[in-house]
């Protein structure tokens, strides 16, 4: 079967996951299961069905290959799937929040919807949905050594997120940002948990730690890969796919790689010091100076050094599946699913 025959089968089925572990246990609590619902694309601003973009759900669907490729069955590992999707959730509903981002995959954020209070607690409400969810594991007959595991990385993961948060916001009144702190922080808010989703996959399927080990850092890797591709997108991506004005991450001033790389690493002090000027702006850029932070970018090379940066980080993470000894279909699917993630436009 292709990856798209296989990621057919299972994202109805991490759908269906998440649909039952978020199902409204009381009709007075509605409104509130309704703004997670929201989040997750399942119905609009006034809580009625629709069919919005609600995410890749990227994390499940790795956590699900991982499961296939360690010699386990996919359906195991669905609990540990919803979780880390949940917890992924649970941080872009805090992260819209502490970035003042009033959009959220072309809608409003739920803070906007319904003000700060009860967003922060819909997200913390889909924190605890997601530690419940993986204590749903003993119903898929997983040891209880595993599910103790299992439960271990999670908090470890959501530990790091907030630890990359904490960077990622300090980051934004700072120009002295360097490139092994930038690292530093991506690998803590994004790639850990892309790291753990295919950890929990493995670690559902077997007690093979280098195994286990092997898969976190395949995860780990691409998740690296997936962040700078996702700078990539938000400083040159085509706004008409990426549901973003062009530029976006310029006119907030967000110190991606390609900022941290001509700020210093280029070796062009006259480029660095205009850029510098910009980002030392108060306010949002305008196009004008937008057009000119990219025009500086583009002097230096910043977008094939991040090109670049992103191959070497996707070829890692293809050297650690490879380390696992594992060579089936599964671990090929999981290979082109990597290639897609670092080929995309959105």
């Amino acid at each position: 079967m292709t990856l798209d025959t296989i990621l057919g089968q299972l994202l109805p089925q991490i759908e269906a996951d998440l649909k039952d572990v978020l199902r409204i246990p009381h009709p007075e609590l509605a409104a509130y299961y309704g703004m997670m619902h929201y989040h997750l694309g399942w119905v609009d601003e006034s809580l009625q069905p629709a069919a919005a973009q609600g995410g890749k759900r990227l994390r499940p669907a790795l956590c699900l290959l991982a499961c296939r490729a360690a010699g386990g069955d996919p359906h195991w590992a669905l609990p540990a799937g919803t979780a880390v999707e949940l917890v992924h959730c649970f941080s872009l509903v805090h992260d819209d929040i502490e970035d003042h981002s009033s959009q959220r995959r072309g809608r409003p954020a739920m803070w906007s919807v319904w003000g700060v209070p009860q967003a922060l607690n819909a997200g913390d409400g889909l924190f605890v949905l997601a530690r419940l969810s993986l204590h749903r594991l003993d119903d898929r007959g997983v040891p209880a050594a595993r599910r103790q595991a299992a439960t271990v990385a999670l908090d470890q993961a959501c530990l790091a997120l907030c630890e990359g948060q904490f960077f990622d916001m300090s980051f934004e009144s700072s120009l002295d940002v360097d490139l092994d702190q930038y690292l530093w922080m991506i690998r803590h808010k994004t790639a850990t948990l892309l790291a753990t989703s295919a950890q929990l996959g493995a670690l559902v399927a077997s007690d093979d730690a280098g195994l286990i080990r092997g898969f976190f850092r395949f995860g780990e890797n691409l998740g690296m890969a997936f962040q700078i591709q996702d700078d990539i997108l938000g400083t040159w991506g085509d706004e008409h796919v990426t549901g973003k004005s062009v530029a976006t991450d310029i006119r907030d001033r967000k110190k991606t790689l390609p900022v941290v790389y001509a700020l210093h690493e280029a070796n062009d002090e006259e480029a660095a010091r205009e850029l510098a000027a910009l980002y030392a702006r108060p306010e949002r850029l305008d196009r004008a100076a937008s057009q000119s932070a990219l025009s500086l970018l583009d002097r230096v090379g910043a977008r094939r050094y991040a090109e670049d940066t992103a191959a070497e980080y996707y070829r890692l993470a293809l050297a650690s599946l490879d380390e696992t000894g594992i060579d089936n279909q599964a671990a090929a699917d999981l290979r082109e699913l990597a290639a897609r993630l670092l080929k995309r436009k959105q």
